[in-house]
C-alpha cells in the first residue's frame, strides 16, 4: 500500500527565520519587499512534523506551534490519528488546533504517545482531559499510551507503526518506523537495539540540526554516518537550524541524501 509523506515543518524549535536574527539563511527565507518571493524559500522552516496519507486516512506525527498554518497550507481537512515523539513545545503546542478536526471523527480522535509524553499532554492541556468542569468545546481525543518495548507496534488503518526509541540528550524519546520508512526527529544517538529495527529502509528521516556537534541533536556529519551505517535507499534530513543553507548544504551531499523542506512530499510503501 502506497503512502505519501508530507513534511509539514522541517525547522528547529526556534523556526527559520529565527526571530531577531539577520544571518544570511534567515534573510533568504523572507521577502525583501511586498510581492517579492524569498531568495531561498526552502530555508523558510516551520517547526517539525509530518503528515502521512494512505488508505484515505491522515495520520500526523507531532503537532507543533505552527500546525494551524501548516494544515491550512496543505489543505488538511481531517485527521484520523496522531502520534507524538515527545513533549517538547515545538512538537506538542499545536495540540489544541486538533479541536475542530476532532469534531468530525466518529468517537474520539486517537492520540498515541509514550507515558512521559502522554503525561505532559494531560498536564499542559488539562482543560481537555479533566473530568470535572471540562471546557465544553475541548478536543474530542483519547490518549493511548505506547508499549515501551522497542519495536512494539500500533496498527492504524492497515499499517503498523513501530516505536523506535532514540536518545535526545538525557532523554529517551520515540521515533517511528512505518512500513519502509522511519522518522527519527530530535535524536542525538540511536541505541543498538533500535539500529536493528531500522534495516532495509526505503526512506530514513533524521535530525540534522547544524554543522557543529550538539548535546541533544544529531549534526550533519553524524547523520551522514547513520545513513552510511543503515544504508536506506533514500534519506532526508530535518529539524535544521539557521546555519544550514538548503542549496549550499544539499549540493555537497550524495544524491541519495536530501534536505527536507516545508511542503516536500515523498512516496513509499507503508504496508504490503
Amino acid at each position: 500500500m502506497e503512502a505519501t509523506l508530507t513534511f509539514l515543518g522541517s525547522g528547529t524549535s526556534m523556526g527559520i527565520p529565527t526571530l531577531g536574527c539577520d544571518c544570511a539563511v534567515c534573510a533568504s527565507a523572507v521577502s525583501s519587499a511586498p510581492g517579492v518571493p524569498p531568495a531561498e524559500p526552502r530555508n523558510r522552516r516551520t517547526r517539525p512534523s509530518v503528515r502521512l496519507a494512505y488508505n484515505d486516512r491522515t495520520v500526523l506525527i507531532d503537532t507543533g506551534p505552527d500546525f494551524h498554518a501548516q494544515a491550512v497550507r496543505e489543505g488538511i481537512r481531517r485527521v484520523d490519528a496522531v502520534l507524538y515523539t515527545h513533549g517538547h513545545a515545538d512538537h506538542v503546542m499545536g495540540f489544541d488546533d486538533l479541536r475542530p478536526l476532532s469534531f468530525h471523527v466518529e468517537g474520539n480522535l486517537p492520540i498515541y504517545a509514550d507515558d512521559p509524553t502522554a503525561t505532559d499532554l494531560e498536564r499542559i492541556f488539562d482543560y481537555t482531559f479533566r473530568t470535572e468542569d471540562r471546557y465544553p468545546t475541548s478536543a474530542r481525543v483519547e490518549i493511548h499510551r505506547l508499549d515501551p518495548t522497542p519495536g512494539a507496534g500500533v496498527e492504524l488503518f492497515g499499517a503498523t507503526f513501530q516505536r523506535i526509541p532514540v536518545t535526545h540528550g538525557r532523554q529517551t524519546i520515540t521515533g517511528y518506523r512505518f512500513g519502509s520508512a522511519a522518522y527519527l526527529t530530535d535524536m542525538s544517538d540511536i541505541p543498538p537495539e533500535s539500529l536493528l529495527l531500522l534495516q532495509d529502509l526505503d526512506i530514513l528521516i533524521l535530525d540534522a540540526l547544524r554543522h557543529q556537534p550538539h548535546y541533544s541533536h544529531s549534526h550533519l556529519e553524524k547523520s551522514i554516518g547513520f545513513v552510511d551505517l543503515l544504508k536506506p535507499r533514500r534519506a532526508f534530513f530535518t529539524h535544521m537550524g539557521h546555519d544550514i543553507d538548503h542549496a549550499v548544504t544539499e549540493a555537497a551531499l550524495p544524491p541519495h541524501i536530501r534536505l527536507a523542506y516545508d511542503g516536500l512530499q515523498v512516496q513509499f510503501e507503508i504496508a504490503p
